[in-house]
């Protein structure tokens, strides 16, 4: 019943807005009454074959069913106009909440906008999307400067590295910034290499190959994420180079925890995101906004730290 009378308003609310159209100027639509409850989530992932977002689906399903809510997942496939579409048939479900992990941050924006203005809370995961109440992302900055920082001593504080970097999104390029903080501390070591991957493995290995036959005097490499560095890692072991370059990533992802595991692998590190947690926290804040409250920040930070080989058995993974 609420949801129905939350969807009558918004309704009366469009129609009254088109019928003083044309004697008002400059007002916004009315807003359609603002949930008390979450009780229907809509959750939005970029790419549900990476596992990252597949363990963001577990998350949500755990915290939807502790709070009694019913969960819609929807996959984008990384294409901007599935999640345009996605957000719409929320709109016309009803949903109380939308948690959303954009393929644009700013490309999404008018739809959320529209989700907001029918009364839905839109709370942003993993990297930014505006116009939504709030973003629950990794400290992306605080991700690349320990991930470089380990991958430096591990070099012995000196010599060449390459970056593999990533699409140009939020999250990544702070991650980038992170790395370029941790070498200011770093004298000795010199980048002489830089390529945008698509953040995949098969595009880590291409412009990773390109890099070491460009400039083959190299001793790191840093990946801007698990399946970009792990594409990096292969890149060396086809060149020959195991034992002389070292490579780090971002993610603590699956993978990059059994490559942690296989002994003699150029992968060295990972730092780690929380994808479940992300969720967790998302719908969290929810059911903070749903209750009324005011959120003391906007953008809630998750911290990272580095997994090594040493301690890879001991952390719990995704």
């Amino acid at each position: 019943m609420r949801t129905a009378k939350k969807a009558l308003a918004f309704t009366t609310s469009i129609l009254l807005a088109a019928t003083f159209s044309g004697c008002t100027s400059g007002d916004s639509a009315t807003e359609a009454p603002k949930p008390d409850k979450i009780e229907k989530i809509g959750l939005m992932v970029q790419d549900m074959s990476n596992p990252f977002f597949s363990a963001m689906d577990k998350g949500a399903k755990e915290a939807a069913e502790k709070i009694g809510a019913t969960l819609n997942v929807q996959d984008a496939k990384l294409d901007l106009a599935n999640q345009n579409t996605q957000i719409d048939t929320f709109i016309q479900q009803g949903v109380d909440l939308i948690v959303v992990s954009a393929v644009d941050e700013s490309g999404l924006q008018p739809a959320i906008e529209r989700a907001r203005q029918a009364g839905i809370f839109v709370v942003a995961v993993d990297t930014p999307a505006k116009g939504a109440d709030a973003i629950v992302m990794t400290d992306a900055v605080q991700a690349g400067e320990i991930a470089c920082t380990y991958l430096f001593e591990q070099m012995g504080g000196k010599g060449n590295i390459l970056v593999v970097d990533g699409t140009p999104i939020q999250t990544i390029t702070d991650r980038i910034k992170g790395c370029n903080q941790a070498m200011k501390n770093f004298p000795g070591i010199k980048e002489v290499g830089h390529q945008n991957s698509q953040n995949d493995r098969a595009t880590g290995l291409s412009v990773t190959t390109d890099m070491l036959t460009a400039a083959s005097d190299v001793q790191g490499i840093f990946g801007m994420n698990d399946p970009s560095a792990l594409g990096a890692t292969l890149a060396v072991q086809q060149a020959g180079r195991t034992n002389e370059i070292k490579v780090v990533g971002i993610d603590a992802s699956p993978e990059g925890l059994q490559e942690l595991r296989t002994a003699g692998s150029p992968f060295v590190g990972t730092a780690t995101q929380e994808p479940a947690k992300m969720v967790e926290k998302a719908i969290e804040v929810g059911q903070q906004l749903a209750r009324g409250e005011s959120l003391t920040e906007t953008t809630i930070l998750i911290p990272s730290q580095i997994i090594t080989r040493d301690a890879v058995d001991e952390y719990p993974g995704w």
